[in-house]
């Protein structure tokens, strides 16, 4: 009998360690499985975008065992949900959204969750912060408030201003125009006399600035939320004859805003890491698809630019 027993426990116990093996070598199977990430963009011809894409898929072929794929909405929030659609259909394990628009973000999170596929947001926000595992981005509202406290001491804390503002509802926009408001209401000599959206296009940042200039609105300062608008100012100002009479700033130390800036035409730009913003997605991608967790907003700090440190930041550039 008690041969019996022994011979039943050895049996029982070949079986929990033979489970045991297999459960092991599955998760190592999952493990080396191929993450599949769709990245989803807004837009593309957007300058910011276009840098922030770039160091995202340089960094990319440094990752083994991951397939990226990237589509451009083209500022169309229809077209990024039918690419949305299509990813899912395609069995992405991560979703990583930049949205057109974050008041349209509902039916892109609808789909996605009914799926089961987690989504990592970067450079702009959902609608509802709890439809996203993760969001990456810099912190917006500090760009804003590092240019406009600049500019405003580079007029002495006193002047007329203008603001040059992104596509509106965009998270960028809403924070950066909020963070120039608070800092222009602290001084009682300084005053908004204008703001009017050009939709992070610098075409459209000239046209507004000569718009502003033919109706002979006085304007001492111009805070533009990006460079591209800044540069589109700056191109209307010349052209009028206007070149160093009023101030301008802008935000994301792109190339050419830096060289606006070191040439003494742009008075300061700020700057929100892309390299790490872009790593930053694509890591926490790959960690939910991994079953680890991440942290729920991942948000970097930015870096004033100035004429006395511009050279730093033409470098970061020049070495990539």
């Amino acid at each position: 009998m008690k041969r019996i027993l022994s011979m039943i426990l050895a049996s029982i116990m070949s079986m929990y360690l033979f489970a045991g093996c297999t459960e092991r070598t599955n998760n190592r199977i999952d493990n080396n499985k191929k993450i599949k990430i769709g990245v989803c963009i807004s837009n593309l011809n957007d300058k910011f975008m276009s840098y922030l894409i770039k160091e995202m898929k340089d960094y990319a072929q440094s990752l083994n065992n991951v397939e990226i794929e990237y589509v451009d909405a083209k500022i169309d929030s229809n077209t990024q949900l039918a690419q949305v659609e299509n990813f899912i259909s395609e069995g992405v394990d991560v979703l990583a959204v930049n949205p057109v628009d974050s008041n349209s973000t509902k039916s892109i999170s609808d789909k996605a969750n009914a799926a089961g596929i987690p989504i990592v947001s970067f450079n702009n926000n959902f609608e509802d912060s709890n439809d996203v595992v993760c969001s990456v981005d810099s912190d917006l509202k500090q760009s804003g408030l590092l240019e406009m406290e600049s500019l405003a001491k580079k007029v002495n804390y006193k002047g007329n201003v203008a603001i040059i503002m992104g596509t509106m509802g965009q998270q960028g926009q809403r924070l950066r125009t909020q963070a120039i408001r608070e800092i222009v209401s602290k001084y009682p000599d300084m005053k908004i006399v204008a703001e009017q959206t050009a939709g992070w296009n610098r075409a459209k940042g000239m046209a507004l600035m000569e718009s502003w200039i033919e109706s002979g609105k006085d304007i001492d300062v111009v805070a533009c939320e990006d460079d591209e608008m800044a540069i589109g100012a700056l191109e209307a100002i010349e052209q009028s004859g206007k070149l160093g009479k009023i101030t301008v700033g802008g935000i994301d130390a792109t190339p050419d805003g830096l060289d606006y800036l070191k040439n003494g035409k742009l008075s300061v730009t700020v700057f929100p890491n892309v390299s790490d913003q872009s790593k930053a997605v694509l890591d926490n991608a790959i960690k939910i698809a991994s079953g680890e967790k991440v942290e729920k907003e991942v948000s970097f700090p930015n870096e004033l630019v100035t004429s006395e440190n511009v050279e730093q930041y033409i470098a970061k550039w020049q070495n990539k």
